[in-house]
């Protein structure tokens, strides 16, 4: 019986495979179609091709200036036997981006195809220095290098395509006053002005750092600062700890501006009692402080809040840490909107302005306050009677000005100390964890109008 079983097993075993085998010309699998191509070929809209990132699904198509996006018809290309689950053919609005899906067989791909209309102004520059443009408000600004002539400057200005513009590119114009520029089509025109300033003369701002001296910057976000500095203010100058530790005098300097990227938590030359004593004595008799990224602590450490006061919230990553977001960072000065640190910059709605562009490379240095969940503060007016200062601007979301603190001011007649503190105040973006460079920053004017407007600001004022 042991040895029929055993045959009657193995035979069983061979049977179940022959039958397995014989059947497998004959299954029928037609339909389950995975060779299918579901891939687009091309997508248009009035005309103009789009560009087909087929790894990410990603469509965008800039349309010609004077588009209206808001009612077009739409040309995609399909492979053979594909399918897609919303109908080009009738007039859609594509003033949002839009997703679909491309069915071919028992596979499917997911796009999303964004549409923008282009400027009709590309480019406006005087003296190779490019001025931002505000699409929105209509509006051009541009800071060129102090001491420079406003009365005849030739700006060279490029166009869309069927863009024409009055004054024209190369006219010498004087921007002593601003200016007014008509952007015509053969349907159409709207009036543009054109802002041109430049730094208040005569003035003394020293850059402050550990560095020795200018050229021994290690830091390229503080060396990025430091030379914007010293290509725009003829009274720049460098200023080390070490100098004002050893008793240096800076009490001629006007403003002192502390850009500190280099590490979360401040150096130790910077907590020196000499070097404390000497800049409270300059704030004392009017000095003006502007304290940026880390740098924000500084104002615990000189007295200018209360002990224990500073900024709460104080982190970032350092490389070869950090990434890139698919959001653009900004501000809200709600409530502030007249204030001069805030003028001139490009705005993409009322109160609020984006510091730093998505798909930029960032490290977050970060040193300002959370206000309702930490430090008891509760709420802007609960801040502003603890510190004895004045919120600005917080995150975009915050037009209360109630959940963070990312630039104040402090001073009893005259305001001598501003502090600029998020994360989106970065100068220079570094390459990825891979070496892969940065993309630039597409509102890096408006952290240097920033800057620039807080040092005028503290003279002025």
């Amino acid at each position: 019986m042991k040895t029929i079983y055993k045959t009657s097993l193995v035979a069983g075993i061979l049977l179940l495979f022959v039958t397995l085998f014989s059947c497998e010309d004959s299954f029928d699998n037609t339909g389950f179609n995975t060779n299918a191509a579901v891939s687009i070929t091309a997508f248009s809209i009035a005309g103009t091709v789009g560009e087909i990132n087929q790894g990410t699904g990603v469509i965008n198509v800039v349309v010609p200036y004077g588009t209206d996006i808001t009612s077009q018809i739409a040309t995609v290309g399909l492979p053979d036997g594909a399918d897609i689950n919303i109908d080009f053919t009738q007039v859609m609005n594509f003033s949002q981006a839009i997703s679909f899906r491309v069915v071919n067989g028992n596979l499917y791909k997911d796009y999303t195809v964004s549409v923008s209309v282009a400027s009709p102004i590309i480019s406006f520059k005087i003296n190779d220095i490019a001025a931002s443009i505000n699409n929105t408000s209509h509006t051009i600004l541009l800071t060129l290098p102090a001491g420079t002539d406003l009365t005849a400057l030739q700006p060279v200005i490029e166009l869309s395509e069927g863009v024409s513009i009055s004054p024209g590119s190369g006219s010498t114009i004087d921007f002593t006053n601003p200016v007014l520029f008509t952007v015509s089509t053969a349907t159409s025109s709207v009036d543009y002005t054109a802002t041109v300033s430049v730094p208040v003369e005569g003035l003394t701002v020293a850059f402050l750092g550990t560095a020795a001296t200018r050229e021994a910057i290690s830091n390229l976000d503080e060396k990025t600062a430091c030379d914007w500095l010293f290509d725009n203010y003829q009274g720049a100058q460098y200023l080390s700890f070490a100098q004002i530790n050893s008793g240096a005098n800076i009490s001629e300097i006007d403003v002192i501006w502390w850009h500190y990227d280099s590490a979360q938590n401040l150096p130790s030359i910077a907590l020196n009692p000499a070097v404390t004593a000497a800049l409270q004595t300059y704030k004392a008799n009017g000095g003006n402080l502007l304290l940026t990224t880390f740098a924000s602590q500084y104002v615990d450490a000189l007295g200018i809040v209360p002990p224990g006061k500073g900024p709460n919230n104080v982190f970032g990553d350092f490389p070869p840490n950090g990434g890139v977001d698919a959001n653009s960072w900004g501000i809200t000065f709600a409530g502030h909107e007249g204030h001069p640190i805030f003028q001139n910059l490009e705005t993409y709605e009322a109160n609020k302005a984006y510091l730093l562009q998505s798909g930029t490379f960032r490290l977050n240095h970060t040193g300002w306050w959370f206000l309702p969940e930490w430090g008891g503060y509760g709420d802007g007016a609960g801040w502003r009677s603890q510190t004895g200062g004045i919120n600005l601007a917080s995150e975009p979301w915050d037009t209360g000005l109630n959940g963070r603190v990312v630039i104040a001011e402090w001073g009893d007649t005259d305001k001598n100390v501003v502090v600029i503190s998020l994360g989106a105040y970065d100068w220079y973006n570094e390459p990825d964890a891979n070496g892969n460079p940065s993309q630039a920053n597409g509102y890096i004017n408006n952290i240097q109008t920033l800057t620039l407007n807080s040092i005028n600001y503290l003279i002025n004022n």
